[in-house]
């Protein structure tokens, strides 16, 4: 229900109230959405996900391919020396031969069954894996776009008091060479003007780094960024946080396939011990064009069927080596299942407390923005009559900076952790956000198409980037290629 309302939320065009009301509202502006379709389209985490998808497939036709009649040619164009002594001559010949062996498993123990089963958990696995991959990176497009929109709204506030301050310096002057005030009041203005420039310069370059980090993740630098939408409905309490993540997270359900496929890692290795029984089929011709025949050839074909066991009797310890290494594989994977969940659990627990904290900041703040206000309008009144002075204005107008500064950073920390808890509990991927702005990737198309091929020269055309890049031609080094 939860994850239906998520798709609900994000496939809205027209976006709802805004989180931040500095953020423009503009029919031209980027929305979150679209940042999210071109992070999903052009991320390379993503798309190398995907190609390590793709080659855990292709483990799957390794895995039956040991299962499958193995069929080799010979062909062979030979002449007979021979030699007594010193003298060297040559024998019959030459002589053409050719055959054909075909082998086909019949039993080895069990250890094709499980192989082939070991990777298709393992395919199961590489998809929660690259659903992970997908809602890590979607979480890190959401905390860079609320990044800019934030420090944008963090600079465009530091614009603002240094413009207050400024013509705050001028008025001080102005009254400072009437007598009205002290250079005190001139000093105490000027240094106050000048942090806030320091401040402005931080906050620039604050958000020169967010906007290089959203172009690292989207692909592109960042336009007009639109209010993103409000976050769907999320769990009322931690535990019940918990209960969805312990079902969905994708990176528990990775471990616990790979936990599962090291399980028949182990009954592979114990196969090694068994016989193995095949049937194979040979072919054999030759022909022998001169020789005691005085130059007359003669051929000769020969035939044969039969069924072939091998049975070990001792390997130098090697079995039982592997199936020991085996084992501690999978004792491997088992804990690392155990620490999974508890990451799991922490994060969740982790991300709902930070949200919860957040909200609270939100209302907190909310309420001090509008006391600075008051007192900021109180104080510059009371100036005016004299009974507050320059710095007690100063001090205003910087409490009410600091408090604004802090209600952004609120926000964008909630809508963040908000996030964050979406994608622990496994419902931040692209089908839960609605992206489509074009066709998603189908992990089990590759899949279909090359777990069962049979065809020795099947092959890919040469893989080119998906992903974009983000310097431009001017920036790009040129490599000179090794020397020959």
């Amino acid at each position: 229900m939860l994850a239906r309302k998520v798709r609900l939320v994000f496939r809205k065009i027209a976006l709802g109230s805004s989180l931040l009301t500095l953020a423009a509202g503009s029919a031209s502006a980027d929305t979150l959405r679209e940042a999210l379709v071109s992070t999903y389209a052009n991320n390379p985490t993503i798309t190398a996900q995907r190609e390590s998808l793709r080659a855990t497939d292709a483990n799957v036709a390794i895995a039956r391919a040991a299962g499958r009649p193995q069929v080799n040619a010979t062909v062979g164009l030979n002449r007979d020396l021979t030699q007594s002594g010193s003298l060297r001559r040559l024998g019959k010949g030459p002589y053409v031969s050719g055959g054909v062996d075909l082998s086909y498993p019949l039993f080895n123990g069990g250890s094709v069954r499980n192989s082939i089963e070991a990777a298709r958990i393992r395919v199961e696995g590489g998809r929660a894996t690259l659903r992970a991959v997908e809602g890590d990176t979607f979480t890190e497009a959401v905390a860079a776009y609320m990044d800019v929109i934030r420090d944008r709204a963090i600079v465009e506030l530091n614009q603002n008091n240094v413009r207050v301050l400024t013509t705050n310096l001028e008025a001080t002057r102005d009254r400072f060479e009437i007598g009205d005030l002290t250079r005190t009041d001139v000093a105490q203005s000027e240094a106050r003007l000048q942090l806030g420039n320091s401040n402005l310069a931080t906050a620039q370059g604050r958000l020169r780094g967010s906007e290089e980090n959203y172009r690292r993740v989207v692909g592109r630098a960042p336009g007009v960024l639109a209010p993103p939408p409000p976050l769907p409905p999320l769990p009322a309490t931690p535990e019940q946080a918990v209960q969805i993540a312990l079902a969905n997270n994708p990176d528990l359900i990775a471990i616990q396939r790979e936990a599962t496929a090291a399980g028949r890692d182990v009954r592979v290795a114990q196969a090694s011990r068994l016989p193995t029984v095949s049937a194979v089929a040979s072919g054999d011709y030759v022909n022998t064009v001169s020789g005691d025949t005085g130059g007359t050839p003669r051929s000769g074909s020969a035939t044969s069927v039969g069924v072939s066991t091998r049975i070990p009797l001792y390997q130098g310890g090697l079995p039982s080596a592997r199936i020991r290494q085996a084992q501690a594989f999978e004792g491997q994977r088992l804990e690392q299942l155990v620490g999974t969940e508890r990451a799991v659990v922490a994060n969740t627990q982790s991300a709902f407390a930070t949200y919860q904290a957040a909200q609270s900041a939100i209302q907190s703040n909310t309420v001090a923005v509008q006391a600075n206000e008051l007192a900021l309008e109180g104080a510059r009144a009371e100036r005016s009559v004299g009974t507050r002075t320059v710095l007690d204005v100063l001090n205003a107008e910087q409490e009410l900076l600091n408090s604004q500064v802090a209600l952004v950073t609120a926000k964008r920390d909630s809508y963040v952790a908000g996030f964050q808890l979406l994608n622990a509990m496994g419902q931040a991927e692209a089908d839960d956000l609605g992206l489509d702005g074009g066709p998603l990737y189908d992990p089990l198309g590759n899949y279909r198409r090359v777990a069962g091929n049979w065809n020795d020269w099947a092959g890919e055309p040469q893989h080119t980037a998906v992903a974009t890049r983000t310097v431009t031609p001017a920036e790009t080094p040129v490599v000179t290629p090794p020397a020959q």
